[in-house]
């Protein structure tokens, strides 16, 4: 699933190549929106917030979009082939004289009133790559549940906004504790910190074509997919086990010797391949 730095990297190239001009071609391809057309109207800007994309037009108008697992907005040249998928999964097409983007297998498309954006976004937490970015209110929002484990508070978008399963097992690994231990058992420092390096993270790694959190130049990752290698630090066999229920479940990477906390029962023993 893209998180906040590649919707970040998404937004700067739509900015770039769509704002300030005016639209020629407007194809949004949801039944809902299918007669809206917006061509003759300028674009203002696209901004991301946490893993939404927001693309203000003249008019008052906003396009909405999320990306969820699979959703990609590609720009093409004029006259470029359009590459991405099959037509049948194209969502949304804008264009003007020189540039066209096209999103695909876009789950959440919708045009509203760029002043009841709150509608759509208002529910996040402090974006880590936003103007609102605000490490007390994250800490504040992240120890309002003490029981809850850390996992799955890092994932909650009304906690904070920007982090994807990549950055949850990351930051556990980067705080010597695992995605089930409480957040409330987080010590003292750790969870004060915890604010300041998630958004360091994000923000090293918004501009860089291929995300890295290690600082070498392989491996990109010290656990996330890394199962059933071993650890960088230790040399013990990264661990790998699904946490939530459901529609929340996700994928955990950890190393049971240099991450302190509960884990799953038996899971030292299971190795799942994942496309998460």
């Amino acid at each position: 699933m893209p998180e906040g730095d590649t919707v970040w990297q998404a937004a700067a190239r739509l900015h770039t190549a769509l704002a300030g001009t005016v639209l020629t071609r407007s194809d949004l391809r949801v039944p809902r929106f299918a007669t809206a057309d917006l061509t003759g109207r300028t674009v203002l800007d696209v901004t991301p917030r946490g893993k939404h994309l927001l693309a203000r037009i003249e008019g008052g108008l906003t396009l909405h979009s999320h990306l969820r697992m699979d959703g990609v907005w590609k720009v093409f040249a004029a006259g470029q082939r359009w590459s991405g998928g099959p037509s049948h999964q194209i969502r949304a097409v804008l264009g003007n004289t020189d540039r066209t983007a096209v999103g695909y297998r876009l789950p959440v498309l919708e045009l509203i009133r760029t002043s009841e954006e709150q509608h759509a976004v208002g529910h996040l937490g402090p974006d880590l790559l936003g103007p609102d970015w605000d490490p007390d209110r994250a800490l504040a929002n992240l120890l309002a549940d003490p029981a809850r484990p850390l996992g799955e508070a890092l994932l909650d978008q009304r906690v904070l906004a920007g982090i994807g399963n990549v950055y949850k097992c990351e930051l556990c690994f980067l705080l010597r504790v695992t995605p089930w231990l409480p957040v409330g058992d987080l010590p003292p420092g750790h969870a004060a910190q915890l604010p300041h390096l998630a958004q360091k993270l994000l923000e090293v790694n918004r501009d860089r074509p291929v995300r890295n959190t290690t600082g070498l130049p392989r491996p990109d990752f010290f656990v996330y997919g890394r199962a059933p290698r071993p650890c960088l630090r230790c040399r013990t066999s990264v661990r790998v086990a699904y946490q939530g229920d459901g529609a929340g479940e996700r994928v955990s990477y950890w190393c049971p010797t240099c991450q302190t906390g509960p884990a799953p029962a038996g899971s030292q023993h299971r190795h799942r391949r994942t496309t998460y």
